[in-house]
C-alpha cells in the first residue's frame, strides 16, 4: 500500500496538554503501542518440560547450514558494485 500518491483526506482530532504537541502525542502513543506488541514477543511462559527442551536447544551445537555458509562466502551486492 503506497500512501505517497494518495490525497490526504483523513483528519485526526485530539486534545492534549499545552506541554505536548500533536506530533509528540502521536509519537508517544505509537511507541507505547509498539512496546506492548513487542512485549508479547519477548516474554513467554514455559512449564518445566518446555523449559528443559528450550535450554537443551540453546545448549545444542549449531546445525551445519551449507547454503548459508555459501551465501556468506559470496560478495555482497555492494561489494560487487564497488569492485566490478
Amino acid at each position: 500500500m503506497s500512501i505517497k500518491n494518495e490525497p490526504r483526506n483523513e483528519r485526526i482530532d485530539i486534545r492534549t496538554t499545552s506541554s505536548k504537541t500533536v506530533s509528540e502525542f502521536l509519537l508517544d502513543s505509537a511507541l507505547t503501542k509498539a512496546a506492548e506488541v513487542m512485549a508479547d514477543r519477548r516474554l513467554f511462559l514455559l512449564n518445566d518440560e518446555q523449559w528443559d527442551a528450550f535450554m537443551a536447544a540453546l545448549d545444542a551445537p549449531p546445525q551445519p547450514m551449507p547454503r548459508l555458509e555459501r551465501l556468506f562466502k559470496e560478495p555482497s551486492a555492494l561489494e560487487k558494485e564497488l569492485n566490478p
